[in-house]
């Protein structure tokens, strides 16, 4: 039952997959108390899709004490900060359990990540300064200064805003994967495979009885957690999902349309670009315009680098319905001419990227939304307008504070005033009693969604399903009856940001860098 957008892409996967006659890695980081290579592959927890939810979960999970199979159907783990370029934590709250261990290995090794403030902006240096927003590596910030996104009730979101408020991490993505890798292998309870998922599942009452592999094998846990990113593993056991923009009347959310559309955000194709000696605009390939066949040309968003490339950003590079329309593939493609197009646009008006080259395209599109799950509570626009202070949740366990940032949906960008918190509910699916989802399609409204789709966002939602498990273990109950004050006295304990303002146990956690 997968909608157009998740079947295309997930069937280019297994084409690639299958065409590669099922030459899966698999790296064992389990110590020899694990199952595998037994009769059954038996594991404690099986997650499907490693990016940022999915390795969160495995990491808690296997910290505290069960044998995890990882699956990932490409060959590289972290997602979207790794495959599609989106190597870069924007400015919020919440960041603070996994995220700030990562951020203190990259940061000792030589270039790995730094902290980025504004630099240039067309809002007040106008378009012939820059074609977009520039950020610039600030050596003056820490990672503390990442940590918070919401304007003050009142507060102008301006230049002095922005440039006061909107810090973020920019990392190397070959650095970052290889972080994700050493610190799921320090555990010794994780497997993980790339280049492999799951063909079909068997479930019945709730529950997932086993995964059948594309190699042939079958493999079972007690717990199972979706970080497909788009539910693959939910939809294939039949949950409730959801997909566009809902209408007004389903949750009762101000900003949403009447009627229901499908409506997405829009998609990017991000490349890299690094400085040369000799100034020169490439050349176009043939075929590629150096018009703006498409409509016309965006802003773009340009993030240095530590070693001085850009990582740059055409805001969006096509629309959410153009990219279902097309499929995965033909929109891949035609996102690569564009990008050519548009850095010829580039280095032409404004001459100084003449003395820069593109090194890198990333290997996968940027996708911001797809399906969601609807899960046993829906986070909505209300939630983001009540915050914290209005919100009366008791199964907090993970905060935010991003805009809300429709890109090409209609609606624009707006800020919060105070950071609001994502129930554990919405990890929960409807009707699942052994299943997680920890990824961009669990269970939020698009509106919700266009908020809280951060990737530091997504890895605290990880943590909290990986805790989640490992507390079911311990207590023999299912996954919707893990007790929410069991749930929050573990996070809290993993250095998670549960209320704001900031405690002072973990506002002295994070000054340790």
């Amino acid at each position: 039952m997968m909608n157009e957008i998740s079947s295309k892409a997930y069937t280019i996967y297994i084409i690639v997959v299958i065409s590669c006659a099922f030459s899966h890695v698999q790296d064992v980081y389990a110590s020899s108390a694990t199952h595998h290579g037994s009769l059954e592959n038996r594991y404690d927890l099986i997650v499907v899709g490693i990016g940022s939810g999915g390795f969160g979960a495995a990491l808690a999970g296997a910290r505290q004490g069960l044998d995890v199979l990882c699956l990932e159907k490409t060959d590289r783990i972290g997602g979207n900060a790794v495959r599609s370029g989106v190597s870069m934590w924007e400015p919020g709250v919440g960041g603070i359990g996994f995220p700030f261990e990562i951020y203190l290995r990259l940061k000792v090794i030589p270039n790995a990540v730094g902290i980025y403030s504004y630099g240039r902006h067309i809002s007040w240096d106008g378009w012939d300064a820059f074609p977009g927003g520039e950020h610039v590596i600030d050596p003056q910030r820490r990672y503390v200064d990442t940590l918070r996104r919401h304007q003050a009730p009142g507060q102008p979101v301006d230049e002095a805003f922005r440039k006061a408020r909107c810090h973020g991490v920019i990392f190397e993505p070959d650095r970052y994967e290889q972080v994700l890798r050493d610190m799921l292998r320090e555990t010794g309870r994780v497997t993980l495979r790339t280049g492999s998922t799951f063909k079909d599942v068997e479930y019945r009452n709730g529950r997932i009885v086993a995964l059948n592999l594309i190699t042939g094998e079958r493999v079972t846990a007690r717990f199972y957690i979706d970080g497909t990113g788009d539910g693959v593993l939910c939809k294939a056991c039949g949950c409730e999902m959801m997909y566009g923009q809902e209408s007004r009347d389903r949750f009762g959310e101000p900003e949403a349309p009447l009627k229901a559309n499908r409506k997405i955000n829009g998609v990017t194709l991000i490349y890299r670009i690094s400085p040369v000696t000799e100034a020169g605009i490439e050349d176009l390939p043939d075929g590629v315009p150096a018009e703006c066949w498409w409509g016309k040309f965006p802003a773009m968003s340009a993030v240095k680098y530590p070693n001085g490339d850009y990582n740059c950003n055409m805001l969006p590079t096509m629309t959410g319905e153009e990219f279902v329309r097309r499929g995965y593939e033909n929109a891949a493609e035609e996102c690569r001419r564009r990008v050519y197009a548009f850095w010829h646009h580039v280095q032409t008006r404004w001459p100084e990227f003449q003395r820069y080259r593109i090194s890198w395209i990333a290997l996968a599109l940027g996708i911001r939304e797809t399906t969601r799950v609807v899960g046993r509570y829906v986070l909505t626009e209300h939630d983001l307008r009540a915050g914290l202070s209005g919100q009366n949740h008791p199964d907090i366990i993970a905060i935010a504070d991003h805009a809300l940032d429709r890109h090409g949906t209609g609606g624009g960008s707006r800020e919060l005033t105070e950071p609001y918190g994502i129930p554990y509910r919405c990890l929960v699916p409807k009707g699942m009693a052994n299943v997680l989802i920890a990824c961009r399609g669990a269970g939020f409204s698009s509106i919700a969604a266009s908020s809280c789709r951060l990737s530091r966002t997504m890895m605290q939602l990880g943590q909290a399903a990986g805790t989640a498990a490992a507390l079911a273990a311990e207590l023999s109950v299912e996954l919707p009856d893990v007790p929410p004050e069991k749930l929050r006295a573990a996070l809290r304990a993993q250095h998670v940001e549960l209320k704001w303002p900031r405690e002072s146990d973990v506002q002295a956690y994070i000054m340790q860098e």
